[in-house]
């Protein structure tokens, strides 16, 4: 056992009782970052030199009894967060060279309480996608395998959720818009917590959809996930968004006592065609609850089939507006057409800068807003959305958390051809009604398939009650016993 194969709980405690320094946790990361990158692509930049001079910085707290509450952690950025001074690119061609002069508030919440960073982690561009299969920088793999090919991480978070699951960090930043914690973590095999929207800052955040766009940690347990919530949540004047609202002791909350706990289990989760794996793996779960006392109740979520449909007008809409400032003039790329004027270098900027998942986002939300679409589309979606949120609302009237799968299926290979984009978009459909209601929700592994592949199961709870859903996912967790490991991690045995 290396010390890669620690939890992040046991890093922290270890490197409190001097059992190794945080110079050795960040090289030995480092060291397997460097040698196996070039397989996983988990990382798009790599930052030794800032890592080792924070792990030094955190040795001399260290050594006098003091520092924060991950004091020497390493810790992989998902590549949304701006870093002062530090390639920051949104997985995109049209982010070039963009070093922000600013920290977004989250990562300068990680570094005051002495977390290490290793470096920037890979995603779908602008976070869109399902397979992390849309970056600039390439495709990243899962640690996981079947029959010897290589299989997606999930989305968008996918380099945050391939380098946890691989040991090459034990936590990483992941955002959420419509599932992109929730799923990666699901398809990696780890565990992965979207809070309430407005629990965490998202300045410093490049946005994709201001409405729905929340960060969280993706690591290997529910114990680690409440840790870095601690660090990662408060009130932030810089984002008109944030609530302000105390933040509570969330490893508290993990008790391993869920006796009397109302779950609900929603009819609507059991679509037509579902993998039943994933039902019989739904099955296990909730069996699961009765046997350590909680209460299984049925419930409704009746407008739960127009969520996807919803989401993917509302999502693109904001996309459409928030992306409309990368136009070469300001930050990152510059194309400038011989003898053209500056319509001409927006458009070969915009052209060139940007992938053809992001085109097409941006081209739906720019129709949806129009004038005449407006009402038809994005003022209906809207309405909707508000139905959404009322279902949950009053299933929280009856229940304390709801338990569902995370994704419709096990993660795929690469060679997967959808027929279509819609086919992608419908990883996420257990995962975007949560994010349209703002509500929290965790993934956690629920076992594996008969091709040895990881199931995931979400919790989803009321609004700013993230301690009932880590102590829900908790109990539930250990009760699984999930201990399994990708079959292969390149460089090294699983």
């Amino acid at each position: 056992m290396t010390l890669r194969d620690l939890t992040l709980a046991e890093m922290r405690d270890g490197l409190k009782a001097k059992k190794f320094s945080a110079t050795e946790l960040a090289k030995e990361h480092l060291d397997e970052i460097e040698k196996t990158n070039a397989h996983y692509n988990a990382f798009i930049t790599i930052t030794r030199e800032h890592a080792l001079a924070q792990a030094a910085q955190s040795d001399a707290k260290l050594a006098k009894g003091a520092g924060g509450a991950i004091e020497g952690v390493p810790i992989g950025v998902k590549d949304l967060f701006c870093t002062k001074g530090v390639l920051t690119t949104a997985a995109s061609h049209i982010l070039d060279g963009f070093k922000p002069q600013y920290e977004s508030t989250i990562t300068t919440k990680l570094w005051n309480e002495g977390g290490v960073m290793l470096g920037k982690v890979n995603l779908d561009e602008f976070a869109m996608g399902s397979g992390n299969l849309t970056s600039f920088y390439g495709h990243v793999k899962s640690p996981w395998e079947k029959d010897g090919k290589a299989l997606v991480p999930g989305g968008s978070s996918g380099g945050s959720a391939s380098a946890v699951a691989a040991r090459l960090a034990p936590v990483a930043l992941g955002t959420d818009t419509g599932g992109s914690i929730r799923q990666p973590a699901a398809f990696c095999g780890i565990t992965g917590i979207k809070p309430t929207y407005g629990r965490c800052s998202r300045f410093g955040i490049v946005a994709f959809a201001s409405s729905l766009d929340q960060a969280g940690p993706i690591a290997r347990n529910v114990r680690d996930c409440a840790i870095m919530l601690n660090v990662m949540c408060g009130y932030d004047p810089k984002d008109s968004t944030s609530a302000n609202l105390a933040v509570p002791d969330f490893e508290k909350a993990l008790t391993g006592n869920i006796k009397g706990k109302k779950i609900g289990i929603p009819k609507e989760y059991r679509p037509d065609g579902i993998d039943p794996e994933i039902n019989a793996m739904w099955d296990k779960g909730i069996e699961l609850l009765k046997s350590l006392g909680a209460e299984v109740v049925d419930i409704s979520l009746p407008h739960t089939s127009y969520a996807l449909a919803t989401y993917y007008v509302i999502a693109p809409a904001e996309c459409s507006s928030n992306l409309a400032r990368y136009d070469g003039v300001r930050y990152g790329l510059r194309v400038t057409p011989e003898g053209g004027g500056l319509t001409d270098m927006y458009e070969a900027t915009r052209a060139a800068g940007f992938g053809a998942e992001v085109k097409r986002r941006i081209m739906i939300g720019t129709y949806v807003l129009s004038a005449g679409y407006y009402d038809a589309y994005y003022k209906k979606a809207q309405r909707v959305r508000w139905l959404i949120a009322e279902d949950f609302r009053q299933a929280f009237e009856k229940v304390d958390a709801i338990l569902t799968p995370t994704a419709p299926s096990a993660p795929f290979g690469f060679d997967y051809k959808p027929s279509n984009p819609v086919e992608m978009y419908l990883n996420d459909v257990f995962t975007v009604p949560t994010s349209l209601a703002g509500l929290p929700g965790i993934s956690i592994p629920g076992g594996l398939n008969k091709d040895g592949l990881p199931l995931g199961l979400q919790l989803i709870g009321k609004a700013f009650d993230e301690e009932t859903v880590l102590g829900v996912a908790y109990a539930l967790e250990q009760a699984i016993g999930f201990t399994a490991k990708p079959q292969k991690l390149a460089g090294a045995a699983a």
